[in-house]
């Protein structure tokens, strides 16, 4: 799954902190780019629950991060080519 986040600004030399939306929380990632403030990140990881009467997932993006289902998208998992 991806999240798209939004940069609030940068922490340290090698971390962001980032506003993902519906999560209360701020967040920090280890980024190594030079994003600047209000840049959209995109942020990948697995489903590890899914919970469809509250319309809520929870993603594996390090620490578990639980969002609307709406604001994440599928992106197909990268596999290597098959041996003819």
């Amino acid at each position: 799954m991806a999240i798209t986040a939004t940069v609030r600004r940068r922490v340290t030399e090698d971390h962001v902190s980032v506003s993902i939306p519906s999560y209360s929380f701020p967040h920090s990632i280890i980024d190594h780019t030079k994003v600047k403030k209000g840049q959209q990140i995109e942020l990948t990881g697995e489903i590890t629950r899914l919970d469809e009467e509250g319309g809520r997932v929870t993603v594996d993006l390090g620490p578990l991060v639980t969002i609307d289902i709406d604001k994440v998208r599928l992106v197909d998992k990268y596999r290597t080519p098959k041996r003819k």
